[in-house]
């Protein structure tokens, strides 16, 4: 994708010169945040002197081709985080299978860990993957890091979107936005086959009723693990349907539908930052975020 092949790009020419930032910040959608992220953070380590990384120096040998152990927030059946690979100066934080937050657990043991001496001697890295789904206590608790870094250490968050973090935090990283979820249109023929489902119901809203509202809400019951993960993915659809409405209606001059949307839009976010961050009960968060669509669209 041509979005992530430029910020690569940008990311490399910073290793070449020596000015890696002690914060990045990579938000968006699918895995390719992700992917950038562990790209960067064995891009930090690798001692070679072309491109990184170079996939042959000792450093890029460890950080390589290992089935990654499964992490736990409580640290009861597995690890807080993890290496990448066998590598001892690159850390990996993520939420536990099965959580559905990052937990602050996990945070101090990352600083207890960024404390110690770098086991080479040289750069070091920590990915904070899922970062949305940082708290307050835990966020603040990253910021500390940010603020006073190890010498040569860098923090790599990655989140799909950054308006559930604090703008502290995001204050004290480079950002990198890739191809927004706004960009991709929900109802595209190339778009996931769930995502259109899903923007065919949000088409109807303004036919539906409270109960359809209702009876739709009550669908994200259960575990709470796999029910947030199902309302994040519905407020993720609702936004990029809702930017494409809007876009559809500029045109037409009409300021009090439009301004109606963007208050949806915004509600919309804070339900985001309701679920990851106050441990809000999914049903009740798509409760709220389906009625503010339908009284927008009303």
């Amino acid at each position: 994708m041509e979005g992530t092949e430029a910020i690569r790009a940008q990311l490399a020419r910073q290793l070449a010169s020596g000015r890696v930032h002690s914060g990045y910040l990579l938000s968006g959608p699918g895995a390719a945040p992700r992917e950038t992220a562990l790209w960067l953070a064995r891009a930090i380590v690798c001692e070679g002197s072309g491109e990184r990384p170079c996939e042959t120096c000792r450093s890029c040998r460890r950080s390589g081709g290992r089935e990654e152990l499964p992490l736990d927030g409580t640290g009861k059946s597995g690890p807080l985080l993890r290496h990448v690979g066998d590598h001892p100066d690159l850390l990996w934080v993520e939420r536990g299978a099965g959580d559905t937050r990052v937990r602050i657990g996990q945070v101090r043991a990352l600083q207890a860990a960024l404390r110690l001496r770098t086991s080479e001697g040289g750069a070091r890295a920590a990915v904070i993957a899922d970062a949305e789904w940082l708290n307050a206590e835990a966020q603040n608790a990253l910021l500390r890091v940010l603020e006073e870094p190890p010498p040569r250490t860098t923090l790599v968050l990655v989140t799909t979107s950054p308006a559930g973090l604090l703008a502290t935090l995001r204050s004290r990283c480079q950002r990198y936005a890739f191809p927004a979820a706004a960009e991709l249109d929900p109802r595209a023929p190339d778009a996931p086959e769930e995502v259109r489902a899903l923007a065919e119901r949000l088409d109807a809203i303004p036919r539906a009723g409270l109960v359809d509202l209702l009876d739709w809400a009550e669908e994200y019951r259960g575990g709470r693990a796999e029910a947030a993960e199902g309302v994040a993915r519905l407020l993720g659809t609702a936004a990029a349907w809702l930017r494409h409405d809007v876009r559809g209606r500029a045109a037409s001059g009409d300021v009090r539908a439009l301004e109606a949307r963007v208050g949806a839009f915004r509600e919309l976010q804070a339900c985001r930052k309701a679920l990851a961050q106050r441990n809000a009960n999914p049903q009740l968060v798509a409760e709220r975020a389906l009625m503010a669509l339908r009284e927008a669209l009303g």
